[in-house]
């Protein structure tokens, strides 16, 4: 057995030693500027150490998010591409040992004279690239990166999933409340029509009273058919995400309430949104693949090195398959030298993507410090509008026991009644709309702070 080139390996491994990433060092936020607090005053009460949703204290709302979070498709679908990308990575890390692939090879040769003779060859040939250049580590970061922001990816779909599953469930309980609200104000109408039409019988009120009334009870009834359809929408869209088949139409239960938030977790301020909000880490993620990219780009202009090898066995024939072996190893080293500008200009083309991707982080930043206060002050506003909306409708059922009073007495006009009354159903439905947009704000802000959702797998550090 012959093996030429063992002399060559320690110079390599020597180089390979001296190899370092070219891989940019960049700072996300930077040149962003973080407040110590949050400028909006209204703040949530603090004390839940659980997922936010819980600060309802609705049991069902619980378990449709759980539900979600469970089987959701599209969160599924997030979670085979992390899968994917994890594979990835362990495909980039075998990059650093080398690559052997056998070859056996058999013939038959017949001559002029009908014989013939078998042949048989073996061979195992293989290559190891050497990181002298860095690339195969820059090559290992991007992928890293890459996983790393598909499990924030991940995180986000949940984070994502758990705000839409609490917003229509939101809005399943408003509709459910308005209709309760539409059957007792079409009660409320049909008995003042009653006592309308009693009075025109008995030649106390005109026919246009009657008419008057009868309009009125028209009018509330025409919007069951929106309230039907506004629930069917939050209905369907509540099956789509927690995975399930649309099924028409849910009875509304009597004495539906809207969820009223008590406490949540600590909202914290504008520096913990940076690990809090997957979409942010997932923007970092990003940003540590395109330098990672750079580094692969910047790996170009240097010199390249291989190590291929051969060993092959046999003397051609069947019998002497393993009469003798040849072994081989030489190292290749590529050195660009003329490729017309080519490499450079892919270097500043992946450093322009790098700038690129900051420039998004930091945008992305401010939109959600953005959102954070626009929450708060949604709280702040929600909280002050239902209070004025209770107040609203206290007076307005006063009035109207007041106004009936005076009718009967002949005192007011039915053109009062009814004004009163129409003051009255719709100060219900002010308030009723004035809670669900108070609890449509608190799922706002614990998403716009990255509120705490349970996470699966996160950075993948460790591609084992």
């Amino acid at each position: 057995m012959r093996l030429r080139g063992i002399a060559i390996v320690p110079a390599v491994m020597l180089l390979a030693a001296c190899a370092t990433p070219r891989i940019p060092t960049v700072e996300p936020a930077a040149g962003v500027t973080l407040a110590p607090d949050y400028f909006a005053g209204a703040r949530p009460e603090a004390g839940l150490e659980d997922a936010w949703w819980h600060g309802f204290g609705d049991p069902e709302l619980d378990r449709l998010v759980d539900a979600a979070l469970t089987r959701n498709p599209s969160l599924d679908a997030a979670r085979q591409r992390l899968a994917a990308a994890r594979a990835i990575v362990v495909a980039e890390e075998s990059d650093f040992l080398p690559t052997i692939d056998g070859e056996v090879a058999g013939d038959s040769v017949f001559d002029d004279r009908g014989s013939f003779t078998d042949g048989a060859g073996a061979s195992l040939g293989g290559v190891w690239r050497i990181d002298t250049n860095g690339r195969l580590s820059a090559e290992r970061a991007a992928a890293i990166a890459a996983a790393d922001g598909a499990a924030q990816f991940v995180a986000d779909r949940r984070r994502l999933l758990a705000a839409a599953v609490a917003s229509q469930y939101i809005e399943l309980q408003r509709t459910a409340a308005r209709l309760q609200l539409l059957e007792e104000s079409s009660d409320l109408q049909r008995q003042t029509l009653r006592i309308v039409t009693l009075r025109f019988e008995a030649g106390l009120s005109s026919n246009l009273d009657v008419r008057r009334a009868r309009a009125d009870v028209a009018r509330t009834e025409a919007q069951r058919g929106l309230l039907l359809l506004a629930r069917a929408r939050a209905a369907n869209a509540l099956a789509v995400l927690v995975g399930e088949t649309p099924s028409g139409v849910p009875e509304a239960e009597a004495d539906t309430q809207i969820p009223n938030f008590a406490r949540g977790p600590a909202i914290g301020v504008p520096a913990d949104v940076l690990r809090r909000r997957p979409d942010l880490l997932l923007a970092e993620a990003s940003i540590a693949e395109a330098a990672a990219n750079v580094g692969v780009e910047r790996a170009d202009l240097l010199p390249a090195l291989a190590l291929p090898g051969l060993v092959t066995l046999g003397d051609g024939s069947v019998d002497g398959l393993f009469s003798q072996a040849i072994a081989s190893l030489s190292a290749v080293l590529g050195v660009p030298l003329i490729d017309g500008g080519r490499r450079r200009a892919e270097v500043r083309a992946a450093e322009s993507f790098l700038a690129a991707e900051l420039a998004d982080y930091r945008q992305t930043l401010l939109s959600v410090l953005a959102e954070v206060e626009t929450a708060l002050t949604a709280i702040s506003a929600a909280k002050d509008r239902t209070g004025e909306f209770q107040n609203a409708v206290t007076e307005s059922e006063a009035a109207f026991e007041q106004s009936n009073a005076l009718y009967r007495e002949g005192l007011a006009s039915l053109f009062d009644v009814l004004d009163v009354q129409r003051q009255l159903i719709s100060s219900r439905e002010s308030l009723i709309d004035g809670n669900a947009d108070l609890a449509q704000a608190y799922v706002d802000l614990f998403t716009a702070v990255g509120g705490e959702v349970e996470r699966e797998p996160g950075r993948t550090a460790d591609p084992a």
